[in-house]
């Protein structure tokens, strides 16, 4: 995947959850929920584009 690929869609992520923090109410609580799962999607997705969450899968513990 290209790194201008990769900017355009973090960018539009990141619009996405401004707007929807900006211009959509709810309660504080919800709204940092919300906030910590994109955050954490979008990690777990930048960690398998880049390849390191495969390279976790060869990882084995205990027997």
């Amino acid at each position: 995947m290209p790194l201008l690929q990769i900017v355009m869609v973090l960018v539009v992520v990141g619009v996405l959850l401004w707007l929807v923090n900006r211009f959509i109410p709810m309660q504080g609580t919800i709204k940092s929920i919300l906030n910590a799962v994109v955050v954490i999607v979008v990690v777990l997705w930048l960690l398998n584009v880049f390849g390191f969450l495969h390279s976790l899968s060869r990882i084995h513990v205990g027997a």
